[in-house]
């Protein structure tokens, strides 16, 4: 069975995006893209720089951890709002929305049905793993089924704005740390195992 790993840009005090809920990686981002942090994404994680950005850094293989993403509306919104109706098109991306009509990008599916029920039927499929970019309301749906967590921990705090697991109940969860690395400009890719009973 295929894992969902939730691999998430995340502050000290764990927000995930501003209070206005924009890229902060964009033209008018705050986020600070030091040049180990990009050279570690692209060493170990390849698949999950957006199609521009891969272009722009001559990125052409196509990684080996993940083959699909997952998103919610507002996420997926960032790239619609970039030109992009499909950000990464070197996965099969599935984008969670009742809102938005059916993708005419060949590589995205929106699904209007339950995450959780949609996420366990990919599960099943033959693959690599499936990356969960976001947002933290999905995030907080998704919480039961997400079997890896990687934390790409910035040294700064926002203060507010959209948490990890957006507005989630409380339903504590264990996680086991495998693997820490820490980057000379600060920043850390936190890996966990979720404890499962």
């Amino acid at each position: 069975m295929r894992a969902l790993t939730y691999f998430i840009a995340t502050t000290l005090d764990g927000h995930i995006a501003g209070p206005d809920r924009g890229d902060p990686t964009g033209p008018d981002g705050w986020w600070p893209m030091a040049e180990d942090y990009v050279a570690h994404l692209v060493a170990h994680y390849p698949e999950a720089l957006p199609g521009p950005a891969r272009s722009a850094l001559g990125i052409t293989e196509e990684g080996t951890l993940f083959d699909t993403v997952v998103s919610g509306r507002r996420t997926y919104q960032i790239g619609l709002d970039a030109g992009l109706t499909n950000a990464y098109p070197h996965l099969s991306q599935v984008v969670f929305s009742r809102s938005l009509p059916p993708s005419t990008d060949p590589g995205v599916e929106v699904v209007d049905s339950d995450p959780v029920e949609a996420v366990r039927a990919l599960k099943q499929r033959d693959g690599k793993g499936i990356w969960l970019v976001g947002g933290g309301d999905l995030a907080g749906a998704l919480h039961d089924e997400i079997d890896v967590l990687v934390l790409k921990v910035s040294p700064m705090t926002l203060g507010s704005g959209v948490a990890l697991f957006g507005e989630s109940s409380f339903a504590p969860r264990l996680w086991s740390l495998r693997e820490s690395v820490v980057l000379d400009s600060g920043a850390l890719f936190l890996t966990y195992d979720r404890v499962r009973d």
